[in-house]
């Protein structure tokens, strides 16, 4: 028991460790768990903002959703770069090379920010029709465009957050993200109230205020990156004269970055066609569906964060000429994942209804969002290969193998078979619960026939 809670307390705070030597089990764990913690801080900042904005009315609440809605596009990027930076940073520091990792991070960074104002100003002077194109009331421009002109103007703040932790991630300093997540949300869960309803000195912003609090915690944390990037306390520390453009470098970076975006925006556009196709079934499979959604989301969070992990050990396992060893991660990781996700499928089956009624008493909601949960959860175990092994193609720098399965599998698979099983047979929105089931699971068998033919190993980055 008393090894297990110093296991914690270490992975937690952090200490220099080789990835490249040693157990594997204890590898994964000390990425596993301040991994989880950090998405679970990520997960923080929408939840905040709309707990406290929900007090201002439905036309606030409704603008924080246009506005989260927007910036999927933002995190789309954001999280394409940061799956280059953490493939190539992990090769470097298991080539044993730290140095050429901090000019890798340096393009990171220089190149989140060039994106972040190129669309971010424009963002920032447009919040207002970007709101009307988005379909949105004048009574919500009216009220939320201060808001969504602040949260999408600083985009700045949300890129270099991602960036950085996707450095310390491949770094394998993962309790440096999680501090700086951690951080970040302690600020925005105090100021949140404060600039909202005017508590104590703090001016009434109403709205706008939410924004002005989330910026600043996020802007916090982003400063709290680079001290830590500066102050050589991880494996990687950014000199001054590191800070210049490195072409072959960059480009490589924005090479991985660009088929990494496109994974993440596929799978969304796959989301945004499956609830259209829910949506004629009506308002209730409509909040059902979204419900659901978010429970099982909440649930999976574990999960993520152990297949990030499988990322960072291939990517500094083939850097230290280790094949075999990076391969071993992968499957371990995955062995945890799947055994994981089965106790969470039993829980959804045996207490699917218990889990929704947490959130609402409406008994056709309840049926609905309860029938979603089981169905979708028919497929968790191989949902979590699939999700270990896409990490592992993306920690080996093969990022376009994952895009290609996410094209076939959810535009090829899930949106086609969906439309069938919802529109011509007596499933209705069923049917799209079990497009996921069987889209995901097809997903994770292409993955393990690619990974098994080992061209990843031969991926350079």
């Amino acid at each position: 028991m008393r090894r297990g809670w110093n296991s914690l307390r270490e992975a937690i705070a952090g200490s220099p460790q080789d990835f490249t030597r040693g157990s594997l089990n204890r590898a994964v764990y000390m990425l596993a768990v301040p991994m989880i913690l950090e998405m679970g801080m990520e997960s923080v900042f929408a939840v905040a903002d709309a707990f406290f904005v929900s007090r201002l009315g439905a036309d606030a609440l409704a603008t924080v959703g246009l506005a989260e809605s927007m910036l999927t596009m933002v995190y789309g990027v954001a999280l394409g770069i940061s799956m280059g930076t953490t493939a190539m940073i992990a090769r470097r520091i298991g080539e044993k090379r730290p140095h050429e990792a901090s000019q890798v991070a340096v393009q990171a960074v220089g190149l989140a920010v060039v994106l972040a104002l190129a669309t971010g100003v424009p963002a920032y002077l447009n919040a207002a029709g970007l709101l009307r194109l988005m379909g949105a009331s004048e009574a919500i421009i009216a009220t939320g465009a201060g808001y969504t002109g602040i949260l999408l103007g600083t985009n700045l703040v949300i890129m270099l957050l991602f960036v950085h932790n996707a450095i310390f991630r491949g770094a394998g300093d993962a309790s440096f993200a999680m501090r700086a997540l951690w951080l970040a949300n302690g600020i925005n869960l105090v100021l949140d109230p404060c600039l909202i309803f005017g508590l104590g000195p703090f001016p009434e912003l109403g709205l706008t205020g939410a924004a002005v609090a989330t910026t600043i915690g996020r802007g916090s944390g982003v400063i709290f990156q680079f001290w830590l990037l500066r102050s050589g306390r991880g494996r990687i520390q950014v000199r001054r004269e590191d800070w210049r453009l490195r072409k072959a470098i960059l480009l490589r970076l924005v090479r991985l970055s660009s088929s990494g975006a496109g994974q993440f925006l596929v799978a969304t556009a796959s989301w945004v066609a499956l609830i259209r196709i829910v949506a004629t079934f009506g308002s209730t499979a409509v909040a059902a569906y979204t419900l659901a959604i978010r429970i099982i989301l909440f649930a999976l969070l574990p999960a993520f964060g152990v297949s990030m992990a499988a990322a960072t050990l291939v990517g500094q396992n083939l850097g230290a000429g280790n094949p075999r060893r990076a391969e071993l991660s992968v499957w371990l990781t995955g062995l945890y994942t799947s055994v994981f996700l089965a106790g969470v499928m039993v829980l959804f089956l045996l207490s699917g209804d218990s889990l929704v009624r947490i959130f609402t008493q409406d008994p056709i909601l309840v049926a609905q969002a309860a029938a979603c949960l089981r169905v979708i959860s028919y497929g968790y175990i191989f949902y979590s290969w699939g999700m270990v092994l896409t990490q592992a193609f993306n920690g080996a720098g093969d990022t376009m193998t994952p895009l290609r399965m996410n094209l076939a599998c959810f535009w090829g698979c899930q949106i086609p078979l969906a439309w069938l099983l919802a529109k011509h047979t007596t499933l209705a929105s069923t049917g799209v619960f079990w497009s996921v089931a069987v889209s995901e699971t097809l997903l994770a068998f292409t993955a393990v026939a690619l990974f098994r033919r080992g061209g990843w190993k031969k991926k350079m980055v």
